[in-house]
Order: C-alpha cells, then structure tokens, then sequence
C-alpha cells in the first residue's frame, strides 16, 4: 500500500535521509520532529515514513507490537522503490527503524539504490538480555555506516559496543550521558539533550557530505 512521508528540507538538497520510526514512535513524535529539523536545518531533505503497523494504529487506535523484521524489511525496501530519489541517499532510523535499514543496506546498496546508513539509537540487544545481541550482520557491514549512540543507552552502551566485533566501515559517534534519546542526565552540568542533536546533526552533515 502507498505510504503517508513528512519531508522537511530543501527540494533541491544534494542528500536526502529516508528516516524510519522506532518501534512505539510514530513519524511525527517530538524527538523524531526534532531531530528531523535539526538535520534539515543542515541542508539535508528529511523524508520520514511509517511502517504499515504504525500507521494502522491512526485508525485502530490499538498499539499492537511491530510485526516481525523480515516483514518490516520488504516494507523499508518498497518504500526506497516508491520513492525514487536521486543524489545521495541515505537509509536511517531511530531505535528498530535504523535496525530495520541495517539489515537490508548491503543488498540495495549493490543495487546502487542508497550510498550510506544512519542510525539513531542502534538496539545492540534488548535491554537486559546484553547476551541477546543483534549484531551478526553488523560484523561483515559493506555499507559506511554512522550509529549515533548515547554512551549509558540500555540497549548498548559505550563500554558493552567496545567489546562488539563491528565492520570498520561502521563509525560510532558517542554522545556523552545520553540515553536511548540521547537525553543527558540532569546532574551532568552543560549538556543539554538540544546540544546532543545539534551535535548530531553536525556530525551527519560531515558524514554525509563523503559519501558517494
């Protein structure tokens, strides 16, 4: 079925960011409006979209879980296909989403249909089962990839991904005390959670700006 997107940013923009949802977010949350804004204040073309599942929940009104990633992947790829952008594309999500893109970024990055990977938030493991991780795919990764990552996110933290076997062509931006939102504890004097997605947003732009 054709898919509801929110773009932000500039039409002619060299990069266009395809940015998923995380698993109980929908595309138009505060934290998925403000890091859109941050990235398109850069330049960069946002287009956000919603899984099937989520978009259901408008009209349902039922919050029923995400169905399983082999599904959401096909989902992911048709949506790149209806798209149909030019220049520089990146896939991205927060939390699932980005977990979601990861998995499919190899094969259509063969295809010559994206240049890179970003993810907001990467859910190495669910949180308490550090055992459980969700990185086999991660090892061999092809595709430059950026994973911005809170440094005390539960579902990975600094010193847990320090110890992960990851692709070189996987960079990790830490963001000092933050959550899985990125958000800083209040104790932590001159971080603010806006300062952590500006941060981001630099870091993105930069990264971006190499791919090819």
């Amino acid at each position: 079925m054709p898919h509801d997107f929110l773009v932000t940013g500039p039409e002619d923009a060299k990069i266009n960011i395809v940015l998923a949802h995380g698993a109980g977010g929908a595309m138009d949350t505060t934290w998925m409006e403000t890091m859109s804004a941050a990235l398109s204040d850069k330049g960069l073309r946002i287009v956000r979209f919603e899984f099937d599942y989520m978009a259901a929940r408008r009209f349902s009104g039922k919050r029923a879980p995400p169905p399983r990633a082999e599904v959401l992947k096909h989902e992911f790829e048709a949506v790149i296909d209806e798209l149909g952008l030019e220049g520089t594309i990146v896939i991205a999500g927060k939390s699932m989403g980005g977990r979601v893109a990861s998995m499919i970024a190899d094969d259509i990055r063969d295809a010559r249909k994206i240049s890179g990977l970003l993810c907001l938030g990467y859910p190495f493991h669910p949180i308490g089962k550090p055992e459980s991780l969700r990185t086999a795919h991660l090892e061999e990764m092809k595709t430059p990839s950026l994973i911005c990552q809170g440094t005390r996110d539960l579902f990975g933290s600094r010193e847990e991904v320090s110890s992960y076997k990851l692709s070189d062509k996987i960079e990790i931006l830490w963001l000092e005390d933050g959550d899985h939102d990125f958000r800083p504890r209040k104790a932590v004097s001159g971080i603010t959670v806006v300062d952590q997605v500006a941060t981001v947003a630099t870091h993105v732009v930069r990264w971006a700006a190499a791919l090819h």
